[in-house]
């Protein structure tokens, strides 16, 4: 039997999470990127890249995966388990590669791109293996990291991506009260993350009937669990007293925005009260710096100030803030828009970024847990707008 390498498998009508001019002028922007850079052909692997520029959000499962555009055309490399869905799901062109024989993927992608290019690769996410088909297969002239540059471009959102974060913050707050309602002594972590992501889960469908609905999450963690932002949910079940952390998460065609509160069961006492009242402080102080022209460390060091001022800055363990867009917890960053002491991208209109100081107080310590409060805000010629409608502080988030 003739078996084929690669195959166009088209069917049923393309649908997006956003017109086409929107894709249009992401590849316009990447093409000038590739022409000062010298590069002839990019072979994108990334899921946030391949979404970026496509709109397709792929399911690896061990499987690669891939964006290939040129100066005149974008194709989509995807597995046959997929079928014709990345290619209703892509703006663009798409070939599936067979499993047939190995390395069948590399064969697709060198139908595009030919060989003896310049390529640019994501040298952040191309692994060694693939590295070594990309070699083999495309023999390219030489290899630049197009990385940085596609970065720096998703870090500043156009007006339909404003949009869709707008909306996604709000479903967030969604999953907040949502969490609140289900918040008693006795109940359940898990039970409790459940509610609000059921209740985000079913936001995101009247809100975009069209879309895909996967990975909407939610870590909701207490007493110690809540010493790590990440920690993921348990079947600890809240005491009264108990301090918690309220994270939902809601993901709409690969845009992943955040809430983020401290709350207590029923009572704080007054050491827990006092540091969370600090840390909500600096959380106002903070989104009071976040302005166009402001750099990312010094934002970091007037924060670390205010902390340092109150004997706290000891017990921060991460950044004051991201970046928003096309990332998630298991794939994409956009690292050059952080509150750290190591980024000076300076903020521009157009940014979206996090302000969210934490506070971890050892247990065995009055006040002992973790304290973060999380808003979302887009800079502005103004200043940021603060999309995040969820309330903080203790007057709403001892739950009663």
């Amino acid at each position: 039997m003739n078996r084929p390498e690669f195959y166009r498998f088209h069917q049923g009508e393309k649908t997006l999470p956003f017109a086409g001019q929107e894709y249009e002028s992401r590849l316009s922007l990447l093409r000038a990127d590739m022409r000062e850079a010298g590069v002839e052909a990019c072979v994108f692997t990334s899921m946030q890249n391949v979404a970026y520029y496509s709109g397709f959000l792929y399911c690896a499962f061990g499987r690669p995966y891939g964006l290939v555009v040129t100066l005149t055309d974008a194709v989509t490399l995807s597995a046959g388990i997929d079928a014709a869905q990345p290619w209703r799901r892509s703006h663009c062109d798409a070939i599936t590669y067979t499993d047939w024989q190995r390395e069948n993927y590399w064969r697709a992608v060198r139908s595009v791109t030919g060989t003896g290019q310049v390529i640019g690769i994501e040298g952040d996410h191309l692994t060694l293996t693939q590295k070594a088909g990309l070699d083999t297969y495309l023999a390219p002239k030489s290899i630049i990291d197009m990385a940085p540059a596609t970065m720096r471009r998703r870090m500043h959102k156009s007006p339909a991506e404003i949009a869709l974060i707008r909306a996604g913050a709000q479903v967030a707050d969604v999953g907040g009260y949502a969490v609140k309602e289900a918040v008693r002594a006795g109940t359940r972590e898990i039970d409790v993350a459940m509610a609000g992501r059921d209740a985000m889960e079913l936001e995101i469908a009247k809100r975009f009937p069209d879309a895909e609905y996967r990975d909407t999450w939610v870590w909701f963690q207490s007493g110690i669990n809540t010493d790590g932002a990440h920690n993921p949910v348990t079947a600890r079940a809240l005491q009264a007293g108990d301090i918690l952390s309220l994270n939902t998460f809601p993901m709409i065609s690969g845009y992943y925005t955040a809430l983020e509160r401290t709350m207590f069961v029923e009572m704080v006492d007054p050491a827990s009260l006092a540091i969370w009242e600090a840390n909500v402080a600096a959380h106002e102080y903070g989104i009071s710096l976040l302005k166009p022209g402001a750099r990312c460390s010094e934002v970091t060091e007037q924060i670390n100030q205010f902390f340092e001022a109150r004997g706290l800055l000891k017990y921060r363990s991460f950044g004051y803030g991201h970046s928003f867009g096309v990332l998630s917890h298991y794939y994409g960053r956009e690292a050059g828009l952080e509150l750290r002491e190591d980024i000076d991208t300076v903020l521009e209109p157009g940014m979206v970024i996090s302000m969210e100081p934490m506070l971890t107080i050892p247990e065995g310590t009055d006040g002992a847990g973790g304290y973060r409060e999380h808003d979302i805000l887009i800079i502005n010629d103004e200043g940021a707008e603060n999309i995040t409608g969820y309330p903080y502080g203790p007057s709403f988030n001892v739950i009663a």
